[in-house]
């Protein structure tokens, strides 16, 4: 397997992160075609080749995502496009 784990930090109240996490998935799931949903303050996403989560901090967003070999030559690929989706959404969102 090959990991994908980024990180960023936030300022928000609990609430407003939780929304980040939620737009993020959505916004993941028209790209990569996930199944998401949440496990308490953990957002969970799947789909073939593909599983992980977004885990909402006091601090920090933090998605961890792991790649099936079917997948590991898309890694650069998919990892910036979450950096850029997290990115703009945090932007969006200060």
């Amino acid at each position: 397997m090959s990991r994908i784990q980024i990180h960023r930090a936030h300022a928000m109240d609990h609430e407003h992160a939780l929304r980040v996490a939620d737009e993020l998935a959505r916004e993941m799931t028209a790209h990569y075609d996930f199944e998401w949903h949440w496990e308490g303050e953990r957002l969970k996403l799947r789909r073939t080749g593909l599983k992980g989560e977004v885990a909402v901090n006091p601090q920090d967003i933090g998605v961890d995502l792991e790649l099936g070999m079917m997948l590991r030559p898309f890694k650069g690929r998919i990892e910036q496009e979450v950096v850029r989706q997290l990115e703009a959404i945090l932007k969006r969102h200060s």
